[in-house]
């Protein structure tokens, strides 16, 4: 078909247009016409709803009360609330003083035993090394009080000598001479006076370290005394509370746990449990590693909330009782471990338990908070947005003390003021598919978009119910 064809066709098409409304009745020319209307009519609607908005606002009323702020950890239960009962001998269970669920004292019978011929010589060794303990304990405090006059001595010394040398600096006779200082008597004075000098110095330092010689021979008391315990034939109580797992009954066999020591080639017995003792006012002692950066916060008796695995729905209290500062390098990772000393508790705690902790770090009472989300910060200066006359306003604030979810403002925002922490933009519009002009209705997709403003906070932390 050519150029021309097309053009003579399109010429006729008004011609057949006008036949067909002449040939048709009235009737279907008005219902041609409500439907061009309706037409029209759902056209105007798409225009003027297509790309329209809706902006609203979730808020929240700042409000003055007390921000805590939180360091958080994991670590395990290092000592339990309970005291094992142990012992080094061999031989046959004689009497058996107690049973389970007893009370007993530090230092009450649980049981006597007859030794077998090697925990005899072993229980005879014991004694002989406390006593040898004992012993260098008294050691140590006459050498104290040694130290202690021969300090006092030197300080006469000094102070005695230290004049006459002053003297002579002075210009004064020599006393014993009754005549000036020759050269040779200024050169022997003065090094006595030095002589003088160091020696209550080092009398002054052997006398402070006397009292760690005391304490290291108390230390081998204390640890002699021990081990005689563990190897004696009466079997005592370690500490005061209520016998559980004890295992012991009259004509028992029981034996020592020993090895051999690779590098020495001596045997080394070591303790078994024979028993434990629950102490229900005892404190608990636990540890948790933090971080190089966390643990810049963490000072001795802070306030701790502990929770354990094992008893997932009760919560327990404590304080921060050390942080070693020294640290430990672990695939290159450094870490340091933070001592916590519980509360006393009422439930049973075993050491290894897994247990989380929260360290409260800092607290600001009587402070007007407000969601970290509202926060936003630009350049170093800190805005939010506050509700007046149903309008958002922004207001520069200065912010303070801050946790994962609300910052304290120090300046800016007053108590009641709403702020808004997060704006919502609504689309409205009509898809071709969820829709019908002729039956009436129509079905909207609403697209909601939201924006916050953040400072660093958590995304949602401090909007109550969210979105």
């Amino acid at each position: 078909m050519t150029k021309k064809d097309i053009v003579k066709k399109v010429k006729k098409i008004p011609g057949i247009i006008k036949s067909f409304v002449e040939n048709i009745s009235l009737k279907r020319k008005i219902i041609y016409l409500l439907i061009i209307i309706v037409l029209g009519v759902g056209v105007w609607l798409l225009a003027t709803n297509f790309g329209s908005s809706e902006t609203t606002y979730e808020t929240e009323v700042a409000t003055k009360g007390t921000l805590t702020v939180l360091t958080s950890g994991s670590g395990t239960i290092t000592s339990g609330n309970y005291t094992n009962v142990t012992t080094k001998v061999s031989g046959t269970v004689k009497k058996v003083y107690v049973t389970n669920g007893d009370k007993v004292v530090k230092g009450q019978k649980i049981a006597d035993v007859t030794l077998d011929e090697y925990a005899t010589k072993r229980q005879a060794d014991a004694w002989v090394s406390y006593l040898d303990a004992v012993e260098a304990v008294n050691t140590a405090k006459i050498s104290q009080i040694t130290l202690d006059k021969d300090m006092w001595v030197s300080r006469q010394t000094l102070i005695d000598t230290e004049k006459e040398y002053n003297d002579m600096v002075a210009g004064a006779w020599n006393p014993n001479t009754r005549a000036e200082y020759t050269y040779n008597e200024k050169a022997v004075l003065t090094k006595e006076y030095e002589v003088a000098k160091l020696t209550f110095s080092a009398n002054q330092t052997k006398y402070s370290n006397s009292t760690a010689d005391i304490s290291k021979a108390q230390a081998g008391v204390t640890s002699s005394l021990m081990d005689y315990r563990e190897n004696s034939a009466t079997i005592i109580a370690p500490a005061k509370g209520i016998i559980s797992d004890l295992g012991l009954f009259e004509g028992l066999a029981v034996s020592a746990n020993s090895s051999t020591s690779s590098t020495t080639g001596s045997t080394i017995v070591s303790s078994q449990t024979v028993g434990k003792i629950n102490d229900p006012d005892g404190q608990l002692i636990a540890t948790v590693s933090m971080s190089e950066t966390d643990v810049l916060g963490i000072k001795a008796n802070q306030k701790v909330v502990v929770t354990l695995d094992a008893y997932s729905d009760m919560t327990f209290s404590g304080k921060v009782l050390a942080v070693n500062t020294s640290g430990s390098v672990s695939s290159s990772v450094t870490s340091y471990p933070v001592t916590i000393l519980l509360d006393q508790v009422i439930v049973d705690i075993y050491p290894n338990m897994a247990m989380n902790a929260d360290i409260i770090t800092e607290t600001v009472t009587d402070a007007i908070m407000i969601p970290t989300t509202a926060i936003t910060t630009t350049n170093g200066v800190s805005t939010v947005q506050i509700m007046k006359d149903k309008k958002p306003v922004i207001t520069t604030v200065e912010i303070g003390t801050a946790n994962d979810s609300y910052t304290v403002i120090t300046s800016g925002v007053s108590e009641g003021d709403t702020v808004i922490t997060a704006t919502i933009t609504t689309d409205n519009s009509t898809t071709d598919d969820s829709s019908s002009l002729f039956t009436g209705t129509t079905t909207n997709t609403n697209r909601s978009s939201s924006s916050m403003n953040s400072s660093g906070g958590m995304p949602g932390g401090g909007i109550p119910g969210g979105f």
